[in-house]
């Protein structure tokens, strides 16, 4: 009873508070009433002397001011009521109020024999387990393709030199020249007042030629498979004077 007394008593003053204005206003309005319809309307004449206005006048201005103050005072009473039941609310203990920790007390047995309390706190193992991250595999890495095979070696080049006896006479500096097989250049030189030049065959199949010449050098680049080949000079009659010799290729 006394809680809904407390919470009824605002509410009851706001409500009383309210009177004086209804009452002010009520007057104001049937003061109106009576001058516009009952004599504004009936009595053309009203009202009657300048004496009458101004206490009609007077009259209104009185009422007027009567139902605004009343009004001023009654917003400022329920705000006051308003602020009162807030701070109430304020003043009221909360009711939910947060357990206080508990501890358990374990007995330890001291020097001298005698068993003291001492307090001990339990610790809450954690709720959730860290998950070890899951180590990251690895494929092995993918091939396509076949290998390329070895490369072959580079086909041998052969550079060989060859002169024309410088007197005259119908032969070669030798008679016998041996090269790898592939490409094979022979650099003749010949400075004898005579026209040679070098020829190379395989049996009885010319492979190449230099041009014939006096006074200079001459090259011939031939591609030769492993055998035995003749050099000679094609000019008649100096092959068979014994100008020519045998190329070995391996």
């Amino acid at each position: 009873m006394h809680a809904l007394a407390v919470q009824l008593a605002p509410v009851l003053a706001a409500e009383k508070s309210k009177t004086a204005f209804y009452i002010a206003g009520g007057v104001l309005v049937a003061w109106a009433l009576i001058l516009s319809l009952g004599l504004g309307l009936r009595r053309p004449d009203f009202p009657f002397s300048l004496t009458g206005q101004r206490i009609v006048g007077t009259i209104s201005a009185v009422l007027v001011l009567a139902a605004v103050s009343t009004a001023v005072l009654t917003s400022g009473g329920a705000t006051s009521s308003a602020g009162a039941q807030s701070a109430a609310a304020q003043a009221t203990p909360s009711t939910a109020a947060a357990p206080a920790p508990t501890t358990e007390s374990t007995p330890a047995v001291t020097a001298t024999g005698t068993i003291s309390p001492k307090a001990t706190t339990k610790s809450t193992p954690p709720a959730t387990k860290s998950t070890p991250a899951a180590k990251a595999k690895t494929s092995p890495k993918a091939t396509t393709g076949t290998p390329a095979p070895p490369s072959s070696p580079a086909a041998a080049t052969t550079t060989l030199k060859l002169a024309a006896n410088p007197a005259g006479q119908l032969s070669y500096d030798v008679k016998q020249l041996s090269a790898k097989a592939g490409t094979v250049t022979i650099d003749m030189a010949n400075m004898s007042p005579v026209e040679h030049n070098v020829t190379i065959a395989e049996g009885g199949k010319v492979l190449g030629a230099t041009p014939t010449f006096t006074g200079g050098t001459k090259t011939l680049t031939v591609k030769l498979k492993p055998g035995t080949y003749t050099f000679f000079c094609s000019v008649p009659g100096h092959r068979q004077a014994g100008m020519e010799g045998t190329l070995t290729v391996s």
